[in-house]
Parts: structure tokens; C-alpha cells; sequence
């Protein structure tokens, strides 16, 4: 049976859950018997005459803005999409983050044979988001099917992360998610942590294109190609990833840290160095989205620091059609892709934008 127990070490904690205000009625009340609402949830200075739903805005049932978008042949209902390795290890979690409004989920991580992963403690609590030095743990591709059987009819669409040490591996792993039911699948080529997986073999464009065009021989669903800051340039692995046969690239994963004790005078991770998320990578991954943005044709899927509705503009007016979300869930809760998905269409609905696609890649103008 597979376990896998985390340890959480608080250092510096940041924002408590965030609890999104109820939401109002799609057809505002008189001005005199309400306050406006701030633009997004988190400002504090209200702005004129904007008002919260939890759906799409709409008149007389036509929506005034259309959050849709398409990656490669998947149509999305919204750009929020589950990021890999947060909720997504079995049927019944990945069900209840479908229920809370994501777009699209990305499975956990899925090698060929389960795997533990690293000993405690494996991840921890800094200023700015979460260091994790997880290990890559898993159940396995077989007793993973299973789960993924469960939940593959959902209308949401499922993609398939996977990993391993070498393209055969890639390949057998595609087929099997494939057969599983998955809509597309995500190659992990950018874990900072995994000896002998990830980033080791994704900084390679060579041994990378291999992996790719394997897959994309192997399988009939789209193929998405997620790459790492801790390259010289990940610019140039987007381009090769794209003339590989690449369908999306997913940008970015963790960055490369470490956390150390002075008390103990040792790293805090069993590991010691992990991979950093949340709000502190933000900028960094609006950068790599942008740049690649200027050098691929193929769509874009932003990941980093994503909490809010202004942070998702900022990616997919850098490039990006969607964005991935993870580390948010620790800090503004589960409620957060309905909170970012309702300030969207405000944003939206303010500023007179009917169709969230016509933001893409805006800040290039």
C-alpha cells in the first residue's frame, strides 16, 4: 500500500486562509441598499459600479463575458487549471476541486512503479510561498489507472502528468495514460529535486525533443511540455520542445532553493534543497511566459504565484492562454478558483473585454 506522510515546518507563515465576501446577485440591488464591492477581493478601496457573481454576467441569460479558452484541441470553461501534485493523488479529491470551479486538472506526477518519494521533512513554510522537496511520490502508473478511471468522464478535462528517467519510459507511461482516459498529457521535465528525473534530463534539449517526439508517435492526445527557470535559457528549450512536436508548453515549475536552520545549523529539508512556490515566483514566471511568448507559436499555460485574479491577467497578458494553480490553496483556500474566475469577469465586464482570449499576449503590443 502507498503512503506518503508530510511535515509541515513553519518558519514565517504568510496571509491566513482567505474567505472570499458572499457573493451578490447576477442583477445588482437598488445602490442605495448596498455597498459596491471592491474590484478584486483582495483590494480595499471599492470601484464604481462593480458587482460580484459567482457565474458569468450575464442579460436576459447572454453572458457579457466568456471566460473560455482552448489549449491546443481542449476547451477550457475558465483559464484555472489544478496544478500538479496539490489534491490530485486520488479520485475523490480531484472530484472536489472539479466541484470548486477549476477549469482543468493535471494529475500528480506518475512514474512507472510507486515510489516513496524523500524522508521528513519534505516540505516548509517560508515568507513567500512553500520550499517542497517531495521526492516525486507516487502510486504507480497501474494502481494510478484506477483512480483515474473514476473521474476520466468528467466534462472537466483530465491531463496526465507524468515522469521518468528516459523516453521509453515517457512512451509506455503515454499509453497508458491514454488508455486511462486522460485528455492530454503533461511531460515533467523540470523537477529541481529528482536525481536521475526532471530537470536532470530535461535540460537537455537533445534527450528532450527524444522524449517528446516518442510520445507523440506513441499517443493521440494533445502533448504539453512542463519546463523549469533553472535553465540558462528557457527560451530555447521552448523553441526545441516546439519543433519536437510539442502541443503547449507549461511554464514554470519551482525554482531551485534552500532553506537552512541557524539553530541547527543544517538545512531544513531532508533533502537539502527543494523547489520554491508561490507568490515570490510570480515575476519570474510572468518573465518566462512573456519571453517564450515571443518565440513559440504553440500555446502557453502560465504556473507560479498565482493567487488572484490580477496576477492571472498579468500571465495571460504576458502569453499565456491558462494558469495553473497550487501553492494558492495554502494561503487564500479552496474557494480560489471561483474567487479568481468571479474577479475575472469584473475585471472583465469594467473594462469592456467580452472574450477573456482577447487578453492573450496584450503586453507584447
Amino acid at each position: 500500500m502507498y503512503h506518503h506522510q508530510v511535515r509541515f515546518i513553519i518558519t514565517n507563515s504568510f496571509s491566513s486562509p482567505h474567505q472570499p465576501s458572499p457573493a451578490m446577485a447576477v442583477h445588482p440591488p437598488h445602490p442605495s441598499s448596498t455597498k459596491q464591492q471592491p474590484f478584486f477581493h483582495n483590494e480595499t478601496q471599492p470601484k464604481e459600479n462593480i458587482f460580484i457573481t459567482t457565474h458569468p454576467i450575464s442579460f436576459f441569460g447572454v453572458p457579457l463575458v466568456n471566460l473560455n479558452t482552448r489549449i491546443s484541441n481542449l476547451e477550457l470553461s475558465n483559464p484555472t487549471m489544478l496544478a500538479s501534485g496539490i489534491m490530485d493523488e486520488d479520485a475523490g479529491s480531484i472530484q472536489r476541486i472539479i466541484d470548486l470551479g477549476a477549469g482543468a486538472i493535471v494529475t500528480k506526477s506518475i512514474g512507472l512503479i510507486p515510489r516513496e518519494g524523500y524522508p521528513n521533512p519534505t516540505i516548509v513554510e517560508l515568507e513567500y510561498g512553500l520550499l517542497n522537496a517531495m521526492g516525486l511520490p507516487n502510486p504507480g502508473i497501474d494502481h494510478y489507472g484506477k483512480e483515474l478511471q473514476q473521474i476520466t468522464k468528467s466534462k472537466t478535462p483530465i491531463i496526465g502528468s507524468i515522469y521518468g528517467s528516459n523516453a521509453s519510459e515517457f512512451v509506455t507511461l503515454g499509453k497508458k495514460m491514454e488508455e486511462y482516459g486522460v485528455k492530454a498529457i503533461e511531460l515533467n521535465l523540470s523537477c529541481p529535486h529528482a536525481k536521475g528525473y526532471g530537470l536532470e534530463i530535461g535540460s537537455d534539449p537533445n534527450l528532450m525533443q527524444e522524449i517528446i517526439k516518442g510520445v507523440k508517435n506513441s499517443v493521440s492526445i494533445p502533448v504539453f511540455v512542463k519546463l523549469s527557470p533553472n535553465v540558462t535559457s528557457i527560451t530555447d528549450l521552448a523553441q526545441a520542445a516546439e519543433k519536437a512536436g510539442a502541443d503547449a508548453i507549461v511554464a514554470i515549475n519551482t525554482v531551485k532553493a534552500m532553506k537552512i536552520d541557524p539553530e541547527i545549523r543544517m538545512p531544513v529539508l531532508a533533502n537539502k534543497t527543494g523547489g520554491y512556490s508561490g507568490k515570490a515566483i510570480k515575476p519570474i514566471g510572468v518573465r518566462c511566459v512573456y519571453d517564450i511568448a515571443k518565440n513559440v507559436q504553440i500555446p502557453i499555460i502560465g504556473v507560479g504565484g498565482i493567487t488572484t485574479a490580477s496576477d492571472t491577467l498579468e500571465y495571460i497578458m504576458a502569453g499565456a492562454c491558462a494558469v495553473q494553480i497550487g501553492t494558492a490553496f495554502y494561503s487564500e483556500g479552496l474557494e480560489v478558483f471561483r474567487t479568481i474566475c468571479t474577479d475575472l469577469e469584473s475585471w472583465m465586464k469594467h473594462h469592456h473585454v467580452k472574450t477573456l482570449t482577447d487578453l492573450i499576449g496584450v503586453a507584447h503590443q
